[in-house]
């Protein structure tokens, strides 16, 4: 391969939002031969096919683009061998890819994972990790391998996570970390040396289900407030009030008395212990808006009892 602080040739493969700042990184800084992402799918009131924030991106920077259905053939498999791609980028993809084409790169396939490995392996580690509560969390430079996010680690960095941060707002600081982090290690490639993840402190992030989004006031308010938090903006916390399901969008837990679900005060909710103060809600149909906004349409709701 090239010597350090050469350009190279690589293969980016991404599709959501969270990919784009890693591909205009890499953009920047080296050879993007081909970009690969998920297929256009049916969006809007009208259901036309709409590309993926990554194949939009890399049009605009005139980049060739493929979106295979799958991988797994064998004229696909040479397709993307034939590109001589020094490394490919890998960033929230959604396929699975075959061996053989983590062997095609001179160099492999990276991957740019939004957790501190080995813990949050799998498809929702920034929501896993506000819910249950980490310090931190960070990204990792992984090679890939057949495993679920099981390969070695080539780079790391972390970032505290702060009763402020949302998935939302962890996802956009997490995928500029990443895209930093990226344009770094390639730099540094030919001097890496790929760190063996620990067998201790794996853990698994599940998909999130849209069954898990409502919330359970029975529960202490710490947990409340960071499962609202961690499921902020999609699919969204929500639980029923006397106008209608609420979703909730940001909180804070605070000190508080009251019965489960009762709110004690302005949009103070009552927990199992303690309570949360409501700051961000979205009513059906309606824009997100404050605690403050929403209780200018609704009045008080001190002595509601949201379910």
């Amino acid at each position: 391969m090239s010597d350090a602080g050469k350009k190279i040739r690589v293969i980016f493969m991404g599709t959501p939002d969270f990919s784009v700042p890693a591909l205009e990184a890499i953009h920047a800084a080296h050879e993007i031969v081909c970009v690969y992402t998920q297929p256009p799918r049916p969006a809007g009131r009208g259901k036309h096919p709409r590309p993926t924030p990554v194949h939009a991106r890399a049009e605009a920077l005139g980049l060739p683009v493929r979106h295979p259905v799958s991988l797994k053939g064998a004229e696909a498999q040479a397709e993307f061998a034939a590109l001589d791609a020094d490394v490919a980028v890998v960033v929230a993809y959604g396929l699975i890819l075959p061996q053989a084409v983590l062997d095609a790169p001179r160099h492999g396939c990276l991957n740019i994972h939004a957790s501190l490995l080995p813990r949050w392996r799998g498809a929702a580690p920034i929501q896993r990790a506000i819910m249950a509560g980490d310090a931190e969390t960070g990204v990792c430079i992984m090679q890939m391998e057949a495993g679920l996010d099981t390969g070695p680690v080539l780079m790391r960095a972390a970032t505290p996570i702060t009763e402020a941060d949302t998935s939302a707002r962890l996802h956009d600081r997490l995928a500029q970390m990443g895209a930093a982090l990226i344009v770094e290690t390639l730099a540094r490639l030919p001097d890496l040396v790929p760190e063996p993840q620990p067998e201790e402190g794996v853990t698994y992030a599940a998909k999130i289900d849209k069954a898990e989004a409502r919330v359970d006031w029975t529960r202490p308010a710490e947990e409340v407030a960071r499962h609202i938090r961690g499921l902020s903006p999609f699919p969204g916390a929500w639980c029923e009030a006397p106008f209608g399901r609420l979703k909730l969008l940001d909180a804070r837990a605070v000190a508080g008395e009251g019965a489960p679900g009762d709110v004690i005060a302005e949009l103070s909710v009552a927990c199992g212990s303690d309570a949360v103060d409501l700051r961000e809600v979205q009513r059906e149909g309606k824009r997100a808006m404050t605690a403050e906004d929403l209780l200018r349409g609704t009045g008080p709701l001190v002595g509601a009892r949201l379910t």
